[in-house]
């Protein structure tokens, strides 16, 4: 089974041999090299081997029926890895030959043999492409994109994905679903572990780091794992997103509860946490972060 990678990751062309690039042309390969431009023919120009290759407008872009290709789409591209097939050949006016580029096509095998194939709670790599505030958009592969919602980013709640993720990360993710349009949403959350198993991670009595992530009346909730927050004294000087240190005071799996105390808030650092992965492969059915003695229960039913 060939592999579909995120663009960046597929198997460079320029790098490549004639001999090389001829096996992957007859074995339908995915490949990438850098869009060098657009040009006044509406298409993406390649480099391959030391002929040039095209990449003609409409095959830039796997789009729906009915739907058209955006030129936004097309011209940011250039200058960036970009997958593709390789579809042909054609003879250039000063008789070189050139190669015949097609990204729509490689993106429409990734849909049917890679994609398609997969159910919800699969667990699959993929790479930020941009982020909004809603979310993070990821290329699961070919240029494929895929909605991280920022509620599915973790159990801590975050102002902004950027929070959490940035662009050119390389994450897993699993599928949390699809959407009326059939396109693939994510979720991490469920990968970076239950309270119990964040839990174990710490122990009554040391001090962490941790992140600043809800300043309320009653207390400081501070993240110290994307998936384990605990609530210190309210302390009104303390600001979202702030990195301080904590004491450890108790931890309280019955209520899910740990009780921290802010022994510095002077860090003047960003932080931020890389995921901590608690699963790495396969097909995750049912999740839950709660605690069997807990009343408050979160779960996730794929």
């Amino acid at each position: 089974m060939l592999e579909y990678r995120a663009e960046g990751l597929c198997r460079n062309a320029s790098h490549l041999r004639p001999e090389e690039l001829e096996r992957c042309i007859a074995t339908g390969e995915v490949l990438q090299s850098t869009a060098l431009a657009f040009d006044t023919n509406r298409r993406l120009r390649f480099e391959l081997c030391g002929h040039r290759a095209y990449m003609p407008y409409e095959e830039c872009l796997d789009v729906a029926p009915g739907e058209t290709i955006k030129d936004i789409a097309v011209l940011t591209r250039v200058g960036r890895p970009t997958c593709f097939v390789v579809t042909g050949t054609a003879k250039e006016e000063n008789g070189d030959t050139a190669y015949l580029l097609s990204r729509a096509a490689a993106q429409r095998a990734c849909r049917t043999e890679y994609l398609d194939t997969l159910e919800n709670g699969q667990v699959i790599p993929c790479t930020v492409t941009h982020i909004e505030n809603f979310g993070a958009f990821c290329d699961v592969g070919c240029g494929i994109s895929a909605l991280l919602p920022i509620d599915c980013l973790s159990v801590s709640r975050i102002a902004s994905p950027a929070d959490r993720v940035e662009v050119g990360q390389q994450l897993l993710c699993a599928i949390k679903n699809r959407d009326e349009q059939g396109r693939i949403v994510l979720t991490l959350r469920e990968l970076l572990g239950t309270w119990s198993e964040n839990a174990a991670c710490f122990a009554a009595g040391e001090t962490v780091v941790g992140i600043v992530r809800s300043v309320e009346d009653y207390g400081v909730f501070v993240e110290i794992a994307p998936n384990l927050a605990g609530l210190a004294e309210p302390d009104t000087t303390l600001r979202p997103g702030q990195a301080v240190s904590v004491y450890i005071k108790s931890i309280l799996p019955d209520k899910m509860k740990i009780k921290l105390v802010v022994v510095n808030k002077n860090l003047n650092q960003p932080l931020r946490f890389e995921p901590h992965y608690f699963v790495t492969r396969g097909r995750i059915k049912r999740w839950t972060y709660s605690t069997p003695q807990s009343r408050k229960q979160i779960e996730t039913v794929f």
